[in-house]
């Protein structure tokens, strides 16, 4: 069984887009056929939805490049996110509309699991395709709000209410969701933990946030939310922390050979909401695109050979 999960990391998707467009030509890739379960959060929910709803990964990369810089348009006096979010959801909302319209999540053949954090109950909060018949939360839920719930990052963006429910960013807890993509595979698909193979897509990591020799300046402000923490670079420290701790997990719940991680690293704190990093992510998608060719090859080939064997002796009998 093939999960497909891709990271959050707001702009960034533009990574992950680029990477699943390279392997779409390459390996003629069919997202809602070849795969069993498709994960995505944040930035990564838009992916994923658009995947599991028959968008080409072609299409989903020109969503970015077209729209960017409307969906990071700064806001009058909120540029440091302190008193109101950086940017208005309805600039997305209304991106993501013309492209999903009035879709619900129970429209959606193909499994789709979304993280978001329910913070008016203080808990997690996943929105799921109707993949299990004992689902009666969200198939009513339209699969824009689902992805504007998951989106939803402190001081990025408003937190987001669908259905009676506040929802925020789920890359505060599942930046990476491809280790609850394999729980769920494994609860609600009945899938052997043996039998998982897992592509997951992350969308960079800074390895670089606080220096332990900061300027006299910096030495002067206390370690405030809005001053040596950062602000918006402490969130971005958080979703990357999250990230790495469900990869390193996984792999210690899957054999090395199962997982396909296609990922890149900065020695530097990664912007989540610089569209003017198009041209950067693409070149660093290509390259590790080319730097994984051999392992994603793998991937689908021994997907293929499975499925041409099964064919075959179903045939025979």
């Amino acid at each position: 069984m093939k999960i497909l999960s891709i990271d959050g990391g707001g702009y960034r998707g533009i990574f992950a887009a680029h990477v699943l467009k390279r392997i779409e030509q390459k390996f003629s890739a069919s997202w809602p056929s070849d795969f069993s379960l498709i994960a995505g959060t944040s930035t990564g929910s838009i992916i994923a939805a658009g995947l599991a709803c028959g968008l080409s990964a072609h299409d989903i990369c020109e969503l970015y490049r077209i729209n960017g810089h409307e969906i990071f348009k700064k806001r009058p006096y909120s540029r440091l996110g302190l008193t109101s979010s950086r940017y208005r959801s309805a600039n997305l909302k209304n991106i993501l509309t013309d492209v999903f319209t009035d879709k619900r999540l129970g429209d959606v053949k193909t499994p789709l699991l979304i993280p978001s954090t329910d913070i008016g109950n203080g808990c997690v909060h996943v929105l799921k395709s109707a993949y299990d018949p004992g689902f009666f939360r969200d198939p009513d839920v339209l699969i824009v709000d689902a992805i504007l719930a998951s989106c939803s990052a402190p001081t990025y963006f408003d937190p987001y209410i669908t259905d009676r429910y506040m929802l925020a960013d789920g890359g505060l807890w599942a930046n990476n969701p491809s280790l609850i993509a394999t729980v769920e595979a494994k609860r609600r698909l009945g899938a052997k933990l043996e039998d998982l193979e897992v592509l997951s897509i992350g969308t960079g990591t800074g390895k670089k946030y606080y220096s332990q020799r900061p300027s006299f300046f910096k030495r002067m402000m206390g370690w405030g939310f809005a001053t040596r923490w950062g602000g918006t670079k402490f969130i971005n420290m958080i979703l990357n922390l999250q990230s790495e701790t469900a990869s390193n997990t996984l792999q210690l719940l899957l054999e090395k050979d199962q997982i396909v991680r296609v990922n890149f690293t900065s020695d530097n704190n990664l912007s989540l909401d610089d569209p003017g990093m198009y041209a950067d992510l693409c070149s660093k998608a290509d390259k590790e695109f080319t730097y994984n060719s051999s392992k994603i090859a793998a991937f689908f080939t021994y997907q293929r050979s499975k499925e041409l064997h099964a064919d075959q002796t179903r045939k025979s009998r």
